[in-house]
């Protein structure tokens, strides 16, 4: 069986809000591209891996998502996975076709995500994330991330009236525990959300194609200190799907493709008990120490990152944790303009979730659509100048201090 494994084919829709079409619609298109761009048609698919994490609970499909979306895109008798793996769906289910072809199981797989998230009643959505963690003790799992950000009081006026999930409360809070550990300040978290919302403006997939400088950031609406609207991802619609096969598998597209991405590593990791500062057992670090060894890489061969910044926060825990930078590391670098294109390791070159938006069970896809773009050299004024080696980290759910899942993957020219 062939251990090599290769995306040859990737395709998304903007992410954002589309209110006229349905769940179907949306991952229609991104199949079409990627069966396209592979010069792959959906018979030569042996397994298909379908993610969407919200459809039971906004449109009241359950069970069978993956099968009722599918069947309308032509693949039918083919075997069907439906994965739901918090806000790491996506990438979840791009690992597990990978260990479909590296099982021998089929030549060419399918990962596929959809999801509409934006519907009437907001509110409805807003609650999804409350079942990220253990619903049984939502109040003990609140306070215990909630007193990370004690010693550091909110000033006045920085707290919005409207409603959030309660999640955004969490995440100040880890903003405000990086602050008292490392020394992290309020403009160096905006200067993250700055750099991601001006990569923005050049990617067309991304919800929101905006510039903002750091004070502009600093001045917007408040979620809760030290966040800030433009720092926070958006409620998405959108779809993203990849094609990946074996080398057996790539003789048998259409003029055999050169732009194949090879898959270097894929690593999965889920929480594990640990004190809030032991940050050498984070899951995050876990799953990038694995990623590295299966590659036989290191933190300083990667040319572009995209990480999972569901706040600004996000990309700067997941950059330390990635080895980008040392802990403590990642505000100062940002306000440097390291993470930036053009600077020493780019970060989230799409815009990231905070801009380009996050659909939940396409969110990973898109970070995959975005790294095989950048590898090929075809991301247009984004692009990453020689970039060979590029990883992605895309993490959800809450268990103790930290993520439920993280997953990791390493992609090379």
């Amino acid at each position: 069986m062939d251990s090599e494994v290769y995306v040859a084919g990737i395709g998304m829709t903007q992410f954002g809000r589309h209110p006229a079409r349905a769940v179907w619609q949306l991952a229609s298109e991104a199949l079409d591209l990627a069966l396209k761009d592979a010069g792959a048609n959906a018979a030569m698919i042996g397994q298909a891996y379908y993610s969407g994490a919200t459809q039971g609970a906004l449109q009241g499909q359950y069970a069978i998502p993956g099968q009722v979306v599918l069947s309308r895109l032509g693949i039918e008798s083919t075997p069907i996975f439906n994965v739901e793996n918090a806000c790491a769906s996506g990438t979840s289910a791009f690992q597990l076709a990978v260990q479909a072809l590296r099982s021998g199981a089929c030549d060419v797989a399918l990962a596929i995500g959809s999801e509409k998230m934006n519907i009437e009643d907001r509110a409805r959505a807003i609650a999804l994330f409350e079942g990220g963690w253990d619903v049984s003790r939502s109040e003990q799992n609140a306070a215990l991330l909630l007193a990370l950000g004690r010693g550091i009081e909110p000033p006045d006026g920085s707290e919005s009236p409207r409603p959030y999930s309660r999640f955004m409360a969490i995440y100040a809070a880890m903003c405000r525990f990086w602050m008292k550990t490392f020394g992290t300040t309020q403009r160096q978290i905006a200067a993250v959300s700055a750099k991601n919302h001006t990569h923005s403006v050049h990617n067309p997939f991304s919800q929101f194609r905006r510039p903002f400088t750091i004070d502009e950031v600093l001045g917007a609406a408040p979620i809760t200190y030290p966040l800030t609207i433009p720092m926070c991802s958006p409620l998405s619609d959108g779809a993203a799907a990849a094609v990946v096969c074996t080398a057996k598998g790539l003789r048998q597209l259409r003029g055999m493709p050169t732009r194949a991405i090879k898959v270097a590593a894929t690593s999965i990791a889920t929480a594990s008990a640990r004190e809030a500062t032991e940050f050498d057992k984070a899951v995050c670090r876990r799953a990038a120490i694995l990623a590295y060894e299966q590659a036989g890489l290191g933190p300083s061969d990667v040319s572009v990152a995209e990480v999972h910044d569901a706040t600004a926060m996000g990309e700067i825990m997941a950059v330390e944790y990635l080895g980008l930078t040392e802990m403590g590391g990642a505000g100062r670098a940002a306000e440097r303009g390291d993470l930036s294109i053009g600077g020493s390791i780019p970060v989230n070159p799409s815009g990231g979730l905070e801009s380009k938006g996050h659909p939940i069970g396409a969110t990973g896809l898109g970070q995959i659509h975005e790294l095989v773009t950048q590898l090929r050299g075809e991301a247009g004024a984004r692009q990453v100048e020689s970039a060979k080696v590029a990883i992605q980290e895309n993490g959800g759910g809450s268990i103790g201090y930290e993520e439920a899942v993280v997953t990791v993957n390493i992609f090379t020219k």
